[in-house]
């Protein structure tokens, strides 16, 4: 008896045209992503076109928001890749709804409306709040290294740019110097009327790169200025007469020759991560226990996260409108001003004290009581216990980013547009999770 197949008929018409909606399943992602959008109060990115008097009709924010979000949402970064998938994915033409905005345009909204999806992050938080999602019992904050749409091999240190200054200096001189001895030549063959002012080619290339090495040194300079100001340190610190104890290594305002700027994304840094030194930022969440989903998101220049948990806390607070009861940190965390800010607030801290773990307990003087009382706290079941939440609250998240999404690298430089993308990954982050909560629906 020979096999019965299913019809399979690739040529046959439709004689009423389909809807694109009966081909999703109606638990899909896309459609959560929808409704959540419409839900969101999406005026700020409205604002940007009224009384503009364009003559073209730009496209929907509405519709932008939601092919850029579940584009995010599903690991789809690339605004051509995404413009790829509004013809052959079924997901995002209902999305779109039959729009087809060019790869073009999906970048300049995404990097005109940066600042916005901030917005969006937080009304998908408080929106979770109220729906009792978020219990701000314990949050987990943490950090990891996020490769900058920069190479570290267009990063010149502070020391070969003041030998590069120097050698295109006298290379400048030299051509300018080629340059009169030409111009005395022809004015005497040729008269004094002929114009030979254009600028020599090798001149104009030398004078550019030498133009971009002294911004890049006078940023280097201006950065370590305040940061020595930071340290309390003043500009004639050295010249103070009766001045006790050994001078400073170096003067101040004057960056270490080591110390490095990058000429495609000045705003990021050398950072060290699990493969090496890379051009990077330092993003940073704070993840609630009870659903998993992220309070709070940041970026900073800093490669240390020693300066970011009360900023994390502070934003935890404004964008839920209370403080945690608990938080977890790893020791990246540590510092007495960090501890004393915890206990300042009332919050039951678990920050891990790392190699001063074994003598902190023997620390003397009271500028590090927090110190030995996080020390005793660390050492009972209870607070090992505590601690141990943080290794499956707050690490997951990053690993999801990073492996799950794909997420392993900012598309924009400049620090103000990576923390917008970071917001978007974050709220996309969010959404994903939600879709999947029943408690949502």
């Amino acid at each position: 008896m020979t096999t019965s197949f299913l019809p399979y008929h690739p040529d046959q018409r439709f004689l009423l045209p389909p809807s694109p909606r009966d081909w999703l399943a109606e638990d899909h992602l896309a459609y959560f992503v929808s409704d959540t959008v419409d839900s969101l109060d999406l005026s700020a990115f409205y604002e940007r076109y009224e009384g503009d008097g364009r003559r073209n009709q730009p496209f929907d924010p509405r519709m932008m928001v939601k092919i850029l979000l579940y584009g995010y949402a599903t690991g789809v970064f690339s605004s051509r890749k995404i413009a790829r998938k509004l013809q052959e994915d079924v997901a995002f033409r209902v999305l779109a709804a039959g729009n087809e905005p060019a790869h073009r345009t999906i970048a300049e909204f995404r990097q005109r409306h940066l600042g916005e999806f901030e917005s969006l992050f937080v009304q998908v938080v408080q929106m979770a709040r109220e729906l009792g999602l978020i219990k701000l019992g314990t949050i987990a904050v943490d950090g990891s290294k996020v490769k900058a749409n920069a190479s570290r091999h267009k990063a010149m240190s502070y020391g070969r740019m003041l030998a590069e200054e120097k050698r295109l200096k006298r290379e400048i001189r030299a051509i300018l110097e080629r340059a009169n001895k030409t111009d005395v030549r022809e004015d005497s063959q040729f008269g004094p009327d002929f114009r030979g002012d254009e600028l020599p080619e090798e001149l104009a290339r030398r004078e550019s790169r030498l133009e971009k090495i002294q911004a890049a040194r006078k940023r280097l300079e201006a950065r370590q200025e305040e940061e020595d100001r930071a340290a309390g340190r003043r500009k004639d610190d050295d010249d103070k007469p009766g001045k006790v104890g050994p001078k400073f290594k170096r003067p101040f305002g004057r960056p270490t020759d080591k110390a490095q700027e990058n000429f495609t994304d000045p705003d990021s840094r050398v950072m060290k991560d699990s493969k090496g030194f890379e051009q990077s930022y330092n993003a940073q969440l704070a993840v609630d226990e009870e659903a998993h989903l992220i309070v709070a998101a940041g970026v900073t220049q800093q490669a240390n996260d020693k300066g970011e948990l009360q900023r994390m806390v502070h934003e935890v607070e404004s964008n839920t409108g209370k403080l945690p009861d608990q938080v977890l940190a790893d020791a990246g965390y540590r510092s007495e001003e960090n501890l004393r800010a915890l206990e300042a607030q009332g919050i039951d801290g678990y920050v891990a004290l790392g190699r001063a773990k074994g003598d902190a307990g023997k620390l003397l003087g009271d500028e590090l009581e927090a110190t030995r009382r996080m020390a005793r706290k660390l050492k009972t079941k209870r607070g090992r216990g505590q601690y141990r939440k943080r290794k499956w609250i707050a690490e997951p998240v990053f690993g999801w980013v990073k492996s799950c999404l794909g997420f392993r690298s900012f598309s924009f430089r400049g620090y103000d547009k990576v923390a917008g993308e970071w917001s978007l990954v974050s709220l996309a982050v969010n959404v994903r999770r939600l879709s999947g909560m029943v408690a949502w629906a």
